[in-house]
């Protein structure tokens, strides 16, 4: 219910500590609480996640996993 000290109470507050996050290597996340409607319960083809580019990690893969950038969307300099 808090980090460091501070209460997790609103969802404001979660994303904010959540957009404040920062790596050694220098990576920073930007967040957002997008509040607008999102339909639930579309359904989609095995074939969706399938295609997803997904490198499992050797130890809990099936809760720590990478999603690659599949060929066709990496931006290249």
């Amino acid at each position: 219910m808090n980090w460091r000290g501070h209460p997790l109470s609103t969802f404001e507050t979660i994303v904010e500590w959540i957009g404040h996050t920062k790596t050694p290597t220098g990576l920073t996340v930007w967040a957002e609480w997008d509040q607008g409607p999102y339909p639930t319960g579309i359904p989609i083809t095995q074939a969706e996640p399938d295609a997803l580019a997904l490198v499992y990690d050797t130890v809990r893969g099936q809760w720590h996993y990478t999603i690659s950038p599949q060929s066709d969307s990496v931006i290249r300099p």
